[in-house]
């Protein structure tokens, strides 16, 4: 499923493409989509893929098409403190957006099925934590995974504002989804072939949206052990945070504070540092067709009329890029400075709480 729009060369791209083709359209889901790059969740063989509007599919590990969790983040109406449940999470890249958005004081729970693909989401959420400049940019609500079938989750389990189901859901499925939500809530799931958004209005009333047509594998049903009885899955319990969380909380936001003030003084003095520009190769786009078949989804490229003509421009345009990533290395703009990570390091504090204040998970 995907293909509706064309590839980008690297993540920045693909969200241009997608707000270009109005998939994403407000600034807290595209900041989220920007935070985290798409490749960081590909197996290395696969990742020449990571910027197609295509999903992927590796044993049980899966991801579905950009433009599909653009939709999802977009109707949710995420907002900073809310509660979050995944069910089929997955790798863990659409709950590590949602964590994005949700702030330190929301909820983000998933669901998966299969434990080596919760494994595979635990080392790529340990990845964004510890190498990634963007965490240090949010206030960032980590993902909590367990293993079950998400239809099997514990009765007396609480009630979250959002819920998302990556899977297709059966009719008879509908008001269990359904009574996962508070009132006030919204879930969205594959729904009868149609990407569908449901608000509870009361403890009864729904309004419902059908979204986009979509084409998702179904919901694997329960798995029940000899005894007849189903294994019920327990979800986290939603705690309170701990003084310690909440002075870690602080203490990194105060310094965010001193470095922002500390960037407006030497603005001030005139000492701002010129903008560092990323270079973005210059192509000519073909328009791409997508054929279904036998719900397999597959790409091809049209060529326009005119690209016979331009293939001499093609040439001189390559040549010309080529020159340029030939120049010295000096002309190469640095990478960026983490400047939260420099400072908490710097600190006069010892090493195990250093690696706290930075949300490192070291054991």
């Amino acid at each position: 499923m995907g293909g509706a729009v064309s590839a980008g060369e690297d993540n920045d791209e693909l969200i241009d493409n997608l707000k270009e083709a109005q998939y994403i359209r407000t600034e807290l889901v595209e900041q989220a989509f920007r935070a985290i790059d798409r490749a960081d969740y590909y197996l290395e063989e696969f990742k020449d893929n990571a910027y197609k509007d295509l999903a992927w599919k590796h044993g049980n590990i899966h991801l579905s098409a950009p433009c599909i969790y653009s939709e999802v983040m977009e109707a949710l109406d995420l907002q900073p403190g809310l509660s979050f449940l995944n069910l089929g999470s997955g790798t863990g890249y659409l709950s590590s957006m949602v964590g994005l958005i949700l702030g330190p004081f929301g909820v983000n729970h998933g669901v998966e099925l299969h434990s080596d693909v919760i494994e595979y989401a635990k080392q790529k959420l340990d990845f964004f934590i510890k190498t990634s400049d963007s965490f240090d940019k949010f206030e960032f609500c980590e993902p909590s995974f367990v293993t079950g079938n998400c239809l099997e989750i514990s009765p007396d389990c609480t009630q979250y504002d959002r819920v998302y189901c990556g899977a297709g859901v059966q009719k008879e499925h509908e008001d269990y989804m359904k009574n996962l939500l508070k009132v006030g809530g919204i879930l969205v799931m594959p729904l009868e072939e149609k990407l569908t958004k449901i608000t509870r209005t009361g403890p009864s009333a729904w309004e419902t949206k059908k979204i986009l047509a979509v084409s998702f594998a179904p919901l694997i049903q329960p798995n029940h052990t000899d005894s007849g009885k189903s294994r019920l899955v327990h979800l986290p319990p939603v705690a309170v945070r701990s003084l310690q969380d909440l002075a870690r909380i602080a203490i990194r936001g105060t310094i965010k504070k001193i470095i922002h003030q500390e960037a407006l003084g030497r603005a001030g003095d005139g000492l701002k540092s010129p903008p560092r520009f990323k270079r973005r190769r210059l192509r000519r786009r073909r328009m791409e067709t997508i054929v279904f078949l036998d719900k397999e989804v597959f790409a091809s490229r049209i060529s326009s009329p005119s690209d016979d003509n331009n293939n001499c421009e093609d040439m001189e345009e390559e040549r010309l890029e080529e020159e340029e990533e030939s120049k010295p290395s000096e002309l190469k703009p640095d990478p960026p400075v983490n400047f939260l990570r420099e400072k908490v390091l710097s600190l006069p504090l010892p090493d195990p709480l250093k690696y706290y204040l930075l949300y490192y998970r070291e054991k």
